[in-house]
Parts: structure tokens; sequence; C-alpha cells
């Protein structure tokens, strides 16, 4: 696949919130796969965020599973919240698990980049879901280059079908 994706990350802390009319650079997306996510991965994919975060935040904060073999039942805890990726006995979450569980990391993740500046982006879903740190105004120049609206960079959300997700 030819690489579309310019050179965003190359710029200073400062130059992040310029607007451009670049692409992204996909070599600097952290690949997620809501899969994993939802299946007790999500302290494993924080870990692996944490180099890139920690360049826009001092001190992330920590993150936690917690997991009830007996129900079963799946959640993380940030910041003394907890959210719930799915249980047993909570209908509709086993199903809709690989949304909860990107929504709520990208939730997590983005309440701790609140006042710099930057977001932290999803781009694709399901298995391929990555994920980018972008401001605002890059987030919205990749709409004028990328041609398909579901390469969009985006903010998960709880709504079905698309979950945020542009179509």
């Amino acid at each position: 696949m030819r690489n579309i994706f310019s050179k965003f990350f190359s710029k200073s802390k400062s130059e992040i919130s310029q607007t451009s009319t670049e692409s992204l650079d996909y070599e600097k997306m952290i690949h997620l796969d809501a899969e994993d996510l939802a299946e007790q991965g999500m302290v494993d994919a924080y870990q692996q965020l944490l180099p890139e975060l920690s360049k826009f935040i001092e001190h992330p904060t920590e993150l936690s599973e917690i997991l009830d073999t007996d129900v079963p039942e799946y959640k993380v805890r940030c910041g003394g919240q907890e959210y719930l990726i799915y249980s047993a006995e909570e209908p509709g979450t086993e199903e809709a698990s690989w949304a909860r569980a990107t929504y709520f990391f990208f939730l997590i993740v983005n309440k701790q980049l609140t006042g710099t500046g930057v977001q932290f982006y999803a781009i694709n879903a399901g298995n391929d879901l990555g994920g980018l740190f972008l401001s605002p105004e890059q987030a919205l120049s990749a709409q004028g280059v990328i041609p398909r609206k579901t390469d969009w960079p985006y903010s998960p959300e709880l709504s079905d079908p698309w979950f945020g997700q542009f179509h």
C-alpha cells in the first residue's frame, strides 16, 4: 500500500496546533485492535501508548483492570472511575464489547489530554483500529486530503452502528 501520509510528527509541539493541508503519518499510528482491547487488553495497549502520551502530559494516570471470572465481567479503572467493558449481568455489553472498549480507551486518554491542544483520534475500527495524536485542526485538515470518509480520524462514540466513525 502506498504511504500517502506526511510529516505531522516531525514538527515541534508548538507547531502541532497549526492548521495544515498535509495528510496523516500512519507510521506514527499506534495499533490497538478493538478485539484485543475488549478481551482484557486495555492495560497492555495503554502501556504501549504511554511513551507517546508522556510527550503531551507529564504524569499519565494509571490504568488497571478489574476481572471477575465468576460473572464473567471485565472493567478498567482509571483516575478513580470504573468503566464496564462487558458483563454477563448487563444485557448487550458482551455484544458491544469491542465498541465499549474502544470508546472507553479513547475517553480515558482524551480526558488526560484536556487543555493540551491535542487529542487521541481513532483510525479505522475493529481489528484494524489504531490511534493518532493530532490537533483538531490536523484531524479536520485530513478530511480534505483523504478521499474515503471511513479513513478519516474520528472520536469514538457509543452510538450504533458506526460508533463515531465517519461514513
